[in-house]
């Protein structure tokens, strides 16, 4: 930044300000006493405590969990696997585009084209059986569907920044392929691993689109509570509410950040 261009500072600085002065201002208005306007009328916390008092905020909040939980430890699993399989097997060079084509398209599709296919997949199978109904079983595979792919893409790029080097030196030492990824490549890994999974969970928290899809009447999460109720009208609750989910959500992906950029010891 010391040597850009002052107009370059100016439009960076202007962007950061644009993008974090909503939340700032939600922020704010969770500890404000007043319950309507912008008028400033003291500090306080009631909006929070009031928060935790309210039933239907506290399910929203376990079904969020109970999701993001499952979701992200199947993502993590599937996605480690496949990042392996792809980085480590030696695929045709077509073969090996394709494969990170299919490996980005999760990423970069818009969510409503992903959400639309999964409900007329879970359409189908609903005729094959009750179990697919509308509700937390549907709700978690979509969110695997997506997480998968950003698990896979952080493990992979700590796979090629630990290389082939150790997994050649453990293979001359005559290291079985168990012992070799239990003992030498997982731990190497785990900050990769770590990583996509905290990013996986941040995404499932913070999830709309989809769980507004395929969300049953008994499984409404966090984010669909707050479309709800703010068609409703905006309330101090709200505010506390969007303040600690944007906290959480902070939290992980520095968290994460700061664990993907970790040196291989």
């Amino acid at each position: 930044m010391r040597n850009c261009h002052p107009i370059i500072k100016i439009l960076a600085l202007f962007t950061v300000w644009f993008l974090y002065l909503p939340l700032m201002g939600v922020a704010v208005c969770s500890v404000n006493s007043a319950r309507d306007g912008w008028v400033w009328k003291g500090f306080t916390l009631d909006w929070y405590v009031k928060l935790f008092d309210n039933e239907w905020i506290l399910n929203s909040a376990l079904n969020t969990l109970i999701l993001a939980v499952v979701s992200t430890a199947i993502a993590t699993v599937l996605g480690t696997v496949l990042a392996i399989g792809i980085s480590r097997f030696p695929w045709g060079r077509k073969t090996n585009s394709f494969l990170n084509m299919m490996l980005n398209i999760p990423v970069v599709i818009p969510d409503i084209i992903m959400a639309g296919s999964l409900v007329v997949v879970f359409g189908i199978l609903r005729e094959v059986s009750s179990m697919f109904d509308m509700g937390m079983i549907d709700m978690i595979i979509g969110h695997v569907t997506f997480q998968i792919a950003f698990v896979a893409l952080v493990v992979r790029s700590r796979l090629a920044l630990i290389g082939q080097d150790v997994e050649e030196a453990g293979r001359d030492l005559f290291a079985s392929n168990w012992y070799l990824m239990r003992k030498v490549m997982l731990p190497l890994m785990m900050p990769g691993i770590v990583a996509g999974a905290m990013l996986a969970f941040t995404l499932s928290l913070d999830d709309f689109v989809l769980s507004f899809f395929l969300s049953g009447p008994d499984s409404q999460t966090l984010p669909l509570y707050i479309y709800a109720a703010v068609r409703r009208g905006v309330t101090p609750q709200i505010h506390a509410l969007s303040t600690l989910i944007v906290l959480v959500t902070v939290v992980l992906v520095v968290g994460a950040e700061r664990l993907s950029k970790k040196e291989v010891a």
